[in-house]
């Protein structure tokens, strides 16, 4: 089988599928799978505008190179800014460069030792290796996209799937019929180790600021904690939700300008001001249900002890805590005030949260994503 590495023929080669490069959970995954994988094979990535790589480094930790991974775009870089922003903010566009780039992506492949989804579910043209994210991403339910890649269910359904939490295993297995492997994703934010008596009673609420992430919701929330004569503080950090959301932006806003004196919006913050604002926070909360929950994963990381709701990905962040896990508001406003009235509860928290962070570590990611590899290349798949 030809190998696209004139260098070092010995490297097996991987093409990799990842559509574009806007920011979040998956893409943070996407991109330490190249870091794993690039010493050891030889990889193609296929997208639809070349990434930086000196930023996406910056905002994720990775040190990926230009020569050690070799780029198929389908956009020149200097079309990278407007063709972003219309699949930013139209989700008929998304689905077409979605599906654009998977089409080009199977017919260029096929003499390639191995291929992989770092996008969720999808139709690679042969069996391949898929991080599923959620279902039905990538097909959906409006089957002219899928008719762009000849997108095939039964293709989607051989590959072998890793999954970033339990939750979605289970999604995955009611949806395709199939099983697979969880492997957490990393969580690489440099940590600063501050003193928990030298954090701020503050709370922190990271994601995006639109209404499916619920900030209004966790704003009621410490009003509610404020109002039983706890003088926390509460930050908000994150991007909008683009041209779609604006409603929602203006609404949350309003509440942000009433309440100045304990609201404080840090929006499109750096990653290394984000990162020292979460050093500086003792407590956080997030309160929409996630398939996994990043932003949860990085407060525990960066010592916080975070509140999450009771069904999710999330709850298999924090573990079996149930100090911190709420059904609704109102059990959380209780769960929080328990907390914060007991040092005792906090320091044990702590201690147990801390005994998690192992499991998010980018050397296991790393090493458990080579091995998923060494294994699917030693295996004989049809086609």
């Amino acid at each position: 089988m030809p190998n696209p590495d004139p260098v070092n023929p010995s490297r097996p080669s991987l093409a990799l599928y990842y559509p574009y490069f806007l920011g979040g959970g998956a893409e943070a995954v996407c991109l330490w799978m190249i870091e794993a994988l690039k010493q050891r094979y030889a990889l193609t990535l296929f997208t639809l505008v070349s990434p930086r790589w000196s930023h996406l480094n910056a905002m994720y930790g990775t040190h990926i190179e230009d020569h050690e991974v070799v780029v198929q775009a389908l956009v020149p870089q200097k079309l990278g800014s407007i063709v972003h922003f219309w699949v930013a903010n139209n989700p008929d566009c998304r689905k077409i460069a979605i599906h654009w780039v998977l089409r080009y992506f199977k017919a260029k492949t096929a003499r390639y030792a191995g291929v992989i989804s770092g996008y969720n579910g999808a139709d690679l043209g042969r069996p391949g290796i898929q991080y599923v994210h959620w279902v039905k991403v990538l097909e959906g339910d409006r089957k002219r996209y899928n008719r762009i890649s000849n997108f095939s269910l039964d293709r989607l359904r051989q590959n072998l799937s890793l999954v970033n939490s339990d939750v979605v295993a289970q999604a995955v297995a009611k949806n395709y019929g199939t099983a697979s492997q969880i492997l957490y994703p990393p969580v690489v934010i440099p940590v600063v180790n501050v003193p928990w008596t030298e954090k701020t009673d503050s709370f922190i609420c990271s994601g995006r600021l639109v209404a499916a992430k619920a900030p209004h919701r966790v704003i009621e929330m410490v009003s509610q904690v404020r109002q039983q004569g706890q003088n926390v503080h509460l930050h908000l950090t994150g991007g909008g939700g683009g041209m779609y959301a604006q409603k929602y932006q203006r609404f949350l806003g309003q509440l942000i300008r009433d309440n100045p004196a304990w609201i404080t919006l840090h929006e499109n913050l750096s990653y290394g001001a984000y990162v020292d604002l979460l050093s500086t926070c003792r407590y956080g909360i997030h309160i929409k249900q996630e398939p996994f929950g990043i932003v949860v994963a990085e407060m525990l990381k960066a010592g916080i002890i975070p509140f999450v709701r009771s069904k999710g990905g999330q709850v298999e962040i924090v573990g079996s805590q149930p100090e911190l896990l709420f059904d609704d508001e109102t059990d959380g406003v209780a769960k929080i005030l328990a907390v914060l009235q007991s040092p005792d509860l906090q320091h044990q928290l702590l201690t147990r949260l801390h005994d998690r962070k192992v499991l998010f570590s980018s050397d296991r990611f790393c090493q458990e994503m080579t091995t998923v590899v060494d294994r699917y290349l030693q295996t004989p798949h049809p086609g």
